[in-house]
């Protein structure tokens, strides 16, 4: 794991989903990688999505101070990515060329951006190669 990498925000939900421990352990693995080695970043973009899922959709939401405290400690040194106009560009061609769903092109976009070369993500084919960026499903069998 000597590449750059990108997390996508299923990664960052997963570390917190006590349903799933393997997952959980996974995620929370390639998360403390990220913070030590420098290696691994997001983007804005999963900063909004986390924090919709984590104060809505998670079984007990994380309360503000909770989300303050992990914006600080966790997300903030991971962003390297926000949103522009010329993201959103490269996000439009992604959709039109690979058939993408927006916001998974914005977030491809995104990792191309912060010179990736990996793409860590549940939610897209795995191994599949986007220009330079490797789609890698970090739970795949």
């Amino acid at each position: 794991m000597n590449d750059k990498f990108f997390l996508d925000t299923n990664i960052i939900v997963y570390s917190f989903d006590i349903a799933n421990p393997e997952k959980r352990q996974n995620a929370q693995k390639l998360i403390a990688h990220a913070l030590s080695t420098h290696q691994g970043c997001i983007s804005s973009q999963v900063i909004q999505e986390f924090f919709n899922v984590a104060t809505r959709k998670f079984a007990t939401p994380l309360s503000i101070n909770d989300c303050q405290i992990y914006l600080t400690t966790v997300l903030d040194p991971l962003c390297e990515a926000f949103t522009s106009i010329e993201l959103y560009h490269q996000a439009l061609e992604i959709l039109n060329r690979w058939q993408f769903s927006f916001y998974d092109a914005l977030i491809i976009a995104a990792a191309l951006h912060a010179k990736c070369s990996i793409l860590y993500t549940e939610d897209l084919q795995h191994g599949q190669v986007i220009q330079n960026l490797k789609i890698i499903n970090p739970f795949f069998p």
